[in-house]
């Protein structure tokens, strides 16, 4: 805001609440300046140039009076000003008279700027503006006075005495006016229109201040615009104010919702006056009054427990079976409810006897009462269910009867315009039935959807929209239906003429009456229809089609017609889902709809829980297709049904034409509209029968948080004079910002001392930070040692935690063994308990917490709502149920997010009234601490507006001695204290602990002050029988009560049964009983006790998982921490330790020396959680290829007994393949290379373009990794393709148009070149020679393995005497080729890769087949022990990339192919008889699902040739395993392979190096995708080659 300025001779300025000068002030007091200068002359000389204007042109309203007002009178007028202002004292001197208290009247102008500018000071400090100092001042304590103290305190504002009366009116009429104008006085805008504001303005100053000589045109003006002054004074000096402006100026004050939240509306002040329970007044805003009288109650009592028996309310689950609720019962509640306004705790308590039958609740079948002699049981709180029940069943009935009685009101006035419409005397007729019968449907209709069904029928024939339009309004465009149409036309004479009209059906099908035979019309239909024929039906078929329609149409709205169906549908139509083709996909056996995607033909009535919320959710998300239908046999029973009562009997051929158009019609009338409409109530059914059932859910866990009662300290801890709350010191963990911080709650929850320790959990062994954390654990020690906590809790968020709680544990064994003396010898047994900090969150961002901790830190808020929770959950859990409703973000059930923001808190009332009630509240506690008041809104008979005025006026008194004041002092209504009254405990606590005042022992009880007499006569019988009579009758009563408190055994000796027979009190037994209770010990805590989380309790807290995130199973991802010999520690998203084993890491395992030759820090990896260990916060993990692919640890989530999933695993698989086509088009980005063999195209067009070419061509085309990466791809053969990714370096990076331009140098392995010119010269050509001279060799033969295999067969067959061999593509790995060779009976098969500079076999390059042939036919029989590299060095040859990133990379040992990084891999494609490779191996994700159905390998790539490498043991020890092969070497060892884990299918196959037959390369070329096994051995025999 602008400052506001008050000097003595410069300008003054009047300031607005935006802090802008008004404008007219400003003119005037330019005026006032020029005036001293040029007092005489006429004119100023300005005047005109529009700029600076005389005051006086400022006063002209407009150009008229301009006109009128000579410049004369205006001069004279401007003296006259100018003398009286000369009068005027300096301000200065007011200053120094008013220090001296001396009035001066006149100078009130001067007085009010000065006072004004001081008022505006004051504005800006508080945020009040002059409007709002003035509403507090009128009349009594208004709603505005209320909200100012709330907002502001108790400060009233400075009084207006000091101001002269006439100045009074002024300042009302300008405060009036400012709101509206002022705050657009500083905006330019039209000037006539400003001249005139300012005008009015001035009009407004002047007048009071020159009464005597002001013009009587502006008097005039000022009374048009503020009525009669008179009148206005007196109002003002009475402090009156009609409501109408009270109500104006508080809503012009303030946003509307801060008045609703302070609930300082008009409506919140009603409801505060009002003496009815206010949840009860808020009920009764939208359902009306309910009705008093007898029979309305008999009437809504039976609905009510016709409703609780046919278990319309899925209240009780299953046990509604047993449920015995009596009707009489039901009544004497409403009656308790409606007639004497009594709210459900107080009914629960103190009118047990008037309806025991609702007080049980329907899931503890607990022995019934009788034996409740054993009084020393401790009751338990108990969640009245029934009683919530039956009152929400009366809301929705009152509700029922008020839309009953609306509608009737509407149809009855619809009726009558409709009557005079319709001058044909058959349709008045016909409409006058129908009108009747809507009527009679209305009034027996017992359910909303009865109720639609009537409404859908009247709007049927009586349609809205018609009436009016001949009073003169626009006639609006409207849809009209197909049966208006007919209607129209004139077809339903024909409708009338099909036989039975659909009330008959409808009649007939529900049995009230059986129908006359129906006579047949002699002419047939088309006859008949012939009569109606007109412009719009021109043919007899036409008419007949549109009447069919509209006896259909009529059959499908008739109430008992629905009625009918609908009963049959209900209890018979079955529910059935599949997935759709995206949610085969996407569900998986861990997925949120995993239990529901396969449903079949399950009931309706055996949906229970909120099974059908999930399966409409995944159908919203197209994951799942849902169908209805009705089994065959009941449609079957019902189309028959339908056709007896509605066809004739008749056998005439008219009679048979007139059953085929009947038949029509009910087909079309079943099939077009009532088994649609009724699956749409079904679901709609369902829905609310589910969310009912999750609202109770969500009720039960809130219910099992705030049944729990406050920490209970040890025995010995409590001393008689000490309170019995514990002292709590709270923890919260820090990461360092915030420090974590411990603050200490005294026995009332009110915060001590706060400290924060930045180094107490530091684990780094560095000297400095080891002192940090010394110094902190003794600042700690004495914090622990000045407080004497009771019991440490400590927020439960992460594995630190559970350090910490270490730390702590350490610090009170230090404490207790150095200074025992000085430690309390509860300390030795001091318990630190974890505390689950989500509802601390919510507070610690709440604005309650702003309010009640002021200038704390988020944390020390924090803390201290943990601490709280210890001590008193259900007052931590009702602060939170402020005007903001935090609660609600309280997560409590998966699946609440199904529910409305309404329906939840409507549940979070029903419970905390319930249990609020049965616990009390200590009223004088709660007075001196604020936060102890929370639930004074859930006490009967109050709500948050009458619980926020008594908690004002409590504070304000401080104390209360007797429970009578709550009327007397702080004015409760009647109605409202018989209601709360017994659930507030006076007893000597806060303040009232040191009075001297008398308390009233009862006071102290929850025995209600109506039953004070009985209790007194109760005990002083028990006194009397104790002493035989022997004392006076004075204070005999309260001596009597007291005696009976000091020795309970008395009163738990006494046969009460028996006590109430002789005083003939049977009928009060059960509040005999509680007085009994309450008399032994008041307000005893009935909640069940405190106990600490249990183990998995802890787990679940600390790790942040639930049950359903964290099981056996399920994938995850965990980070690679280290890695120690056999194992590998690694962390998973939620901070738990995963441990991976040797033998689960990879199948083959038995080949893996180290874990740290394959795996390394940081990576990534997907693994499934093989098994949980909660007390060490650690889970052990398996990612190795046959887990991941198993489905053993399918979760079966109490599978349903509909559930029968199909298998249509080929379609999927399909399905999954056209995704990840479509997927990998999406991320295809084309390159602006220009080059005769580049194409923008993707891996599978590549293929498709290659697919007709000779073997040996190749294409370049943009990688899928990316810009910085070309790949070769290479038609090695039909159906083989092989890919060779191609790195380009030397990039600038400057935007997406540079990166997409070739690099100026190509990297192939550690190969490198200019350009693509030179890879096609150097690399590609001298391959593709090697590769034709290969397929064009005589040893070579074409097919695959298998049948390579069996020609050899048969070769070696031809010559037993032949080592037969012979050459083959490899498809599994393309660009390398199989040697495959027989010396005995099995074929053995070695790998030769192809390169630039020839072959590579064994690893040695040949550079042509002949010199390879040479060399293998010599040493056929080398034992390649020598030369084979060791596992450690191929493994550190092949980095390792987690499978998260895309697959691990590799180098192979060998020439140009491959290099030490991943870049060097091959990757291939194979399609040969039907064995396709998925086009998911290329999109670089880890693919467990690719060759599916074949043994594989860890990376998802298939063994080559059946692969049965298991090898075990270290490197150098393995044995393979070939079948049947015999050999003469028994002491050779037999190779095989495991193969290398390699990169996800089929991609970026690292060159493998794989540990192959000693001294063998496997894939020595590097071409394809990932390691096989080569079996090896000898034969004898065969020294021949073939």
């Amino acid at each position: 805001m602008g400052k506001n300025v008050v000097s003595d001779e410069e300008d003054e300025l009047e300031v607005d609440e935006e802090g802008e000068p008004f404008e007219g002030d400003t003119i005037n007091d330019r005026d006032r300046d020029d005036d001293d200068e040029d007092d005489e002359e006429g004119q100023d000389e300005y005047e005109n140039d529009g700029f600076i204007v005389d005051d006086v042109e400022d006063e002209e309203v407009d150009e008229d009076e301009e006109r009128e007002d000579s410049d004369e009178e205006r001069r004279k007028k401007k003296k006259k000003r100018k003398k009286k202002e000369a009068e005027d004292l300096d301000e200065d001197d007011y200053e120094l008279l008013r220090e001296n208290d001396v009035n001066v009247p006149k100078g009130g102008k001067k007085f009010k700027r000065l006072k004004k500018a001081q008022r505006d000071l004051d504005e800006e400090r508080f945020g009040l503006s002059d409007d709002e100092f003035d509403g507090g001042m009128k009349g009594g304590t208004t709603a505005e006075e209320k909200l100012k103290r709330t907002l502001f305190g108790d400060d009233d504002g400075q009084p207006l005495e000091d101001i002269p009366e006439d100045e009074e009116q002024i300042e009302e009429e300008e405060d009036g006016d400012m709101g509206e104008e002022d705050e657009m006085a500083d905006f330019i805008v039209d000037e006539e229109y400003e001249h005139g504001a300012s005008v009015r303005r001035k009009k407004m100053k002047y007048k009071s201040r020159q009464a005597p000589g002001t013009s009587s045109y502006a008097l005039k003006e000022a009374q048009d615009i503020f009525g009669d002054v008179d009148e206005l004074l007196l109002l003002r000096k009475r402090g009156l104010e009609s409501s109408e402006f009270k109500e104006r100026r508080l809503e012009d004050q303030f946003e509307p919702t801060v008045l609703s939240e302070k609930y300082m509306t008009e409506k919140d002040d009603l409801i505060r006056m009002t003496d009815i329970p206010e949840r009860m007044q808020i009920s009764e805003e939208s359902t009306g009054t309910p009705p008093t009288d007898e029979l309305s109650i008999i009437e809504e009592s039976t609905w009510i427990h016709n409703q609780l028996i046919t278990g319309a309310v899925p209240l009780f689950g299953k046990e509604r079976k047993n449920l015995s609720i009596n009707k009489d019962d039901i009544m004497r509640f409403l009656d308790l409810t409606h007639v004497q306004k009594l709210d459900v705790p107080f009914i629960a308590m103190y009118r047990k006897e008037q309806c025991l039958s609702l007080l049980k609740d329907p899931e503890q079948h607990e022995v019934d009462d009788l034996d409740q002699d054993i009084s020393d049981k401790t009751p338990i709180v108990k969640w009245h269910r029934v009683l919530w029940a039956i009152q929400d069943l009366d809301r929705k009935w009152l509700l029922l009867q008020k839309r009953k009685s609306g509608l009737q009101s509407h149809y009855n006035k619809r009726f009558e315009e409709e009557s005079r419409r319709v001058y044909d005397e058959t349709r008045l007729n016909l409409n006058q039935q129908l009108f009747e019968s809507i009527l009679k449907d209305l009034k027996h209709a017992e359910s909303e959807r009865e109720v639609d069904d009537v409404d859908a029928k009247f709007n049927l024939h009586f349609p809205p929209g018609e009436v009016g339009v001949d009073e003169g309004q626009y006639k609006r465009p409207k849809r009209r239906s197909q049966y208006s149409i007919c209607n129209k036309a004139g077809l339903w004479e024909v409708a009338s003429k099909f036989g039975y009209s659909a009330q008959q059906l409808g009649s007939h099908l529900s049995l009230e009456r059986m129908g006359d035979e129906l006579e047949d019309a002699k002419e047939t239909p088309e006859e008949m229809a012939s009569n109606f024929t007109c412009a719009m039906f021109e043919t007899p078929q036409a008419v007949l089609k549109g009447a069919r329609h509209m006896a259909a149409v009529e059959i499908s709205c008739e109430p008992s017609v629905k009625k009918y169906v609908r009963g049959i549908y209900m209890d018979n139509a079955v529910v059935s889902t599949s997935p759709t083709p995206d949610g085969k996909i996407a569900i998986d056996s861990f997925h949120q709809f995993a239990g529901v995607n396969w449903l079949r033909e399950k009931p309706l009535s055996c949906f229970e829980d909120a099974q059908w919320l999930l399966i409409q959710k995944a159908e919203e998300e197209k994951l799942l297709q849902v169908t209805f239908k009705l089994p065959e046999k009941f449609l079957d029973e019902l189309i028959e049904e339908c056709n007896n009562q509605y066809l004739s009997n008749g056998v005439s051929k008219s009679a048979q034409q007139w059953n085929e158009q009947r038949k029509l019609i009910l087909s079309d009338s079943l099939f077009g509209f009532l088994l649609p409409s009724m699956e749409k109530e079904a679901r709609s059914l369902l829905a609310s029968r589910a969310k009912n059932w999750l609202l109770l859910e969500y009720g039960k866990c809130l219910w099992n948080k705030v049944s729990v009662g406050p920490y209970q300290r040890k025995e010995n801890d409590i001393n008689t004079d000490e309170e019995a709350a514990p002292r709590v010191m709270a923890c919260c963990w820090g990461p360092g910002k915030p420090a974590t911080t411990f603050v200490m709650l005294d026995s009332s929850g009110e915060v001590l001392d706060v400290l924060y320790t930045a180094s107490l959990t530091l684990r780094s062994q560095n000297a400095k930070d080891q002192q940090r954390k010394k110094n902190d654990q003794q600042r700690v020690l004495k914090f622990m040692t000045d407080h004497q906590p009771h019991v440490v809790v400590l927020g439960a968020v992460n594995l630190s935690c559970t350090r910490l709680k270490d730390d702590i544990y350490e610090i009170i064994f230090k404490m207790v063994e150095e200074n025992p003396r000085d430690v309390g010898h509860e300390m030795d047994e001091l318990s630190i308990v974890y505390g689950d900090e989500s509802l601390p969150r919510l507070y610690e961002n709440s604005r309650i917490s702003s309010d009640q901790l002021p200038g704390q830190s988020g944390i020390v808020k924090r803390a201290v709502a943990l601490g709280r929770f210890l001590q008193n959950p259900l007052a931590m859990v009702a602060t939170l149920c402020g005007p903001g409703k935090e609660i609600l973000s309280w997560k409590l059930n998966l699946l609440e997010n199904f529910l409305t923001p309404d329906e939840k808190y409507g549940m979070v009332e029903q419970v905390l009234v319930d249990i609020t009630n049965q616990v009390g509240l200590d009223v004088n506690l709660a007075a001196s601490h604020e936060w102890l008041f929370a639930p004074l809104q859930f006490i009967s008979g109050l709500g948050p507006r009458k619980a926020a005025s008594l908690q004002r006026s409590l504070v304000r008194v401080g104390t209360i001695f007797t429970r009578k004041d709550f009327v007397k002092i702080h004015g409760l209504g009647k109605k409202v204290f018989v209601n709360a009254v017994g659930f507030l405990r006076v007893r000597r606590s806060g303040l009232a602990a040191n009075g001297s005042q008398f308390i009233d022992l009862l006071d102290d009880t929850r025995i209600h002050p109506e039953s004070y007499l009985l209790a007194q006569e109760l005990a002083k019988d028990v006194y009397d029988e104790d002493f035989k009579g022997e004392n006076d009758e004075e204070d005999a009563l309260e001596m009597a009560i007291e005696h009976v408190r000091d020795r309970p055994s008395l009163l738990k000796s006494l046969r009460l049964d028996n006590y109430l027979q002789s005083k003939d009190r049977k009928s009060r037994r059960e509040t005999f009983y509680d007085i009994r209770r309450e008399l032994i010990q008041g307000f005893q805590d009935w909640r069940k006790q405190y106990k600490e989380p249990s183990q998995d309790e802890e787990f679940f807290m600390i790790s942040g998982e639930t049950e359903d995130t964290l099981a056996e199973g399920r994938i995850v991802q965990a980070t690679v921490h280290r890695v120690q010999g056999g194992r590998a520690i690694c962390v998973l998203e939620s901070g738990l330790t995963g441990m991976l084993m040797k033998e689960d890491y990879a199948d083959d395992w038995r080949d893996i020396v180290e874990l740290s030759d394959r795996l390394h820090d940081g990576d990534i990896l997907t693994c499934k959680i093989k098994s949980i260990q909660k007390n060490r916060y650690q889970v052990f993990l398996v990612c190795k290829d046959s887990e991941m692919r198993s489905n053993r640890y399918r979760h079966i989530q109490n599978l349903d007994p509909y559930y029968h999933e199909e298998q249509s695993s080929l379609q999927s698989e399909q399905e999954k393949a056209r995704k990840e086509k479509e997927l990998a088009k999406k991320h295809f980005k084309p390159r602006m290379i220009v080059h005769p063999r580049f194409k923008n195209i993707t891996a599978d067009e590549a293929m498709e373009y290659l697919s007709d070419k000779d073997p040996g061509e190749s294409i370049i085309r943009p990688s899928s990794r990316g810009p910085s990466y070309l790949t070769l791809t290479l038609k090695v053969y039909d159906g083989v393709y092989a890919h060779k990714d191609i790195v380009e370096g030397g990039k600038e990076h400057k935007d997406i148009t540079s990166l997409l331009r070739i690099g100026k140098t190509l990297k192939i392995g550690e190969d490198t070149f200019e350009d693509l010119d030179e890879v096609m010269d150097r690399y590609v050509d001298p391959l593709v020679s090697h590769l034709k001279v290969m397929l064009s060799y005589r040893k070579f033969r074409r097919g695959t393995k298998t049948e390579v295999d069996e020609l050899l067969r048969i070769e070696k067959s031809e010559y037993p005497m032949r080592i037969v061999y012979c050459f083959g593509i490899s498809h599994e790995h393309p660009g390398t080729f199989i040697l495959t060779y027989i010396r005995s009976t099995n074929p053995h098969h070695e790998y030769i890769g192809l390169y630039p500079k020839g072959f590579k076999f064994r690893k040695r390059m040949f550079e042509d087949i002949d010199r390879l042939v040479a060399y293998f036919q010599r040493h056929i029989d080398d034992p390649q022990h020598e030369s084979a590299p060791s596992i450690r060095s191929v493994a550190a040859m092949v980095p390792m990339r987690s499978p998260a990133a895309g697959g691990s990379g590799g180098s192979s040992m060998g020439s140009g192919w491959g290099g030490s990084t991943n870049e060097g891999g091959w990757r291939g494609h194979a399609f040969d008889r039907g064995q396709s490779s998925t086009p998911g191996s290329r999109t670089g994700r880890n693919e467990y699902r690719n060759s599916s159905g074949r043994d594989g390998h860890p990376s998802g790539v298939p063994r080559p040739y059946g692969g049965h490498g298991r090898g075990r043991g270290s490197y150098n020890s393995s044995r393979g395993h070939n079948e049947g092969q015999d050999s003469s070497y028994d002491d050779t060892p037999k190779w095989d392979s495991g193969s290398k884990k390699g990169d996800d299918g089929w991609v970026n196959f690292p060159g493998a190096k794989v540990q192959n037959s000693p001294g063998r390369e496997a894939f020595p070329g590097g071409w394809g995708s990932a390691g096989g096994a080569t079996q090896s051995g000898t034969d004898n025999g065969g020294s021949g080659w073939g």
